[in-house]
């Protein structure tokens, strides 16, 4: 699982660099944006067939867990980018800081959360309700949640909340009603599918860089410019973790339990943040604000994993468990 999410994030910087060296011009542009829009859509109506109902039907029964880490990912995170960003304004620029505020307005993650509470020892069944969740619950909170923090219309760039409706919410909903047919397929051929949304995030990348490219990136991101954004991902994450920790101790929840909801409501989705950013903001300003995810995405991976694997060792030491 691992290996893959790192050959990934390695096509990720290749189509950066590809659209620094060649990026997309004239018709070129038109035809991209098209296909990205396309390709988006196919990637929700995709997760919404592959979401059983049953499942949707059993998560609800772990409230407790559930209300924890939607916590952390809708209200923790957003009350800690705002603070952030009024102790530290001047620390990045404002293209900048709207990346970073975006991103912890961002659901969970859904396959990383999964595979390293399931390394941990932890509640693997909670972490994928509520990951699950998450996402769900992030195309309409999100949208929400950069609204209220941009003080502008949840539509941004994108023109309303009609393209939010269109592009994502309406193929989901197709996904969920036509998941009584295909939805044994699309669980079969989950790793085919995989290509698909991994293809439709690169596709938006590439449109979304090369506008930017145009529009003058390296030159408005500066080196030292990306090492502060470095330092401040993995201070939102440090603090992210601590707090999500903290709210599992005083919750009373469990050795099993506090494991999901620290990688669960630590992590932030780039499969879904590249997507919403396409709709929410115009072309221009998308690749710049999604470089803050694209580096988080990749710090989270290795301070996650090492986190996992320290809690496995403790589990395989059969070091007791706190009540």
């Amino acid at each position: 699982m691992l290996r893959k999410i790192d050959t990934f994030l390695l096509c990720l910087l290749a189509t950066v660099v590809l659209a620094s060296v060649s990026p997309c011009r004239g018709v070129g542009v038109n035809l991209f944006n098209t296909l990205a829009i396309i390709m988006i859509a196919n990637m929700f109506f995709l997760q919404g067939a592959r979401l059983s109902r049953r499942a949707v039907a059993e998560g609800v029964t772990h409230w407790r867990i559930h209300l924890a880490i939607l916590s952390c990912t809708f209200v923790m995170f957003p009350l800690l980018g705002m603070g952030l960003h009024r102790l530290l304004p001047g620390m990045l620029d404002s293209a900048m800081w709207t990346g970073i505020l975006f991103l912890c307005c961002l659901p969970s993650t859904v396959q990383s959360s999964i595979a390293f509470t399931s390394i941990a020892r932890g509640n693997v069944a909670a972490a994928i309700c509520s990951a699950t969740l998450s996402n769900i619950l992030g195309i309409f909170l999100t949208p929400l949640l950069v609204g209220l923090l941009f003080n502008r219309s949840a539509g941004g760039g994108g023109g309303g909340i009609l393209p939010i409706v269109l592009q994502l919410l309406v193929p989901f909903i197709a996904g969920q009603v036509a998941q009584p047919w295909i939805g044994g397929w699309a669980q079969r051929h989950r790793k085919l599918l995989a290509f698909s949304d991994r293809g439709s995030i690169l596709v938006v990348v590439y449109t979304a860089f090369s506008e930017a490219v145009t529009q003058g990136l390296w030159h408005r991101l500066p080196p030292a410019q990306i090492g502060r954004v470095v330092v401040m991902d993995t201070g939102v994450l440090v603090l992210a973790l601590g707090l999500a920790y903290l709210l599992a101790r005083v919750g009373g929840f469990g050795r099993a339990d506090r494991i999901a909801i620290l990688f669960c409501g630590s992590k932030k989705s780039l499969a879904s943040g590249v997507p919403i950013a396409s709709v929410l903001f115009s072309p221009s300003d998308i690749g710049l604000i999604v470089m803050p995810l694209m580096i988080y995405h990749q710090v989270q991976l290795f301070v996650c994993a090492t986190l996992a694997r320290r809690f496995a060792t403790q589990a395989e030491k059969q070091i007791p468990a706190e009540p």
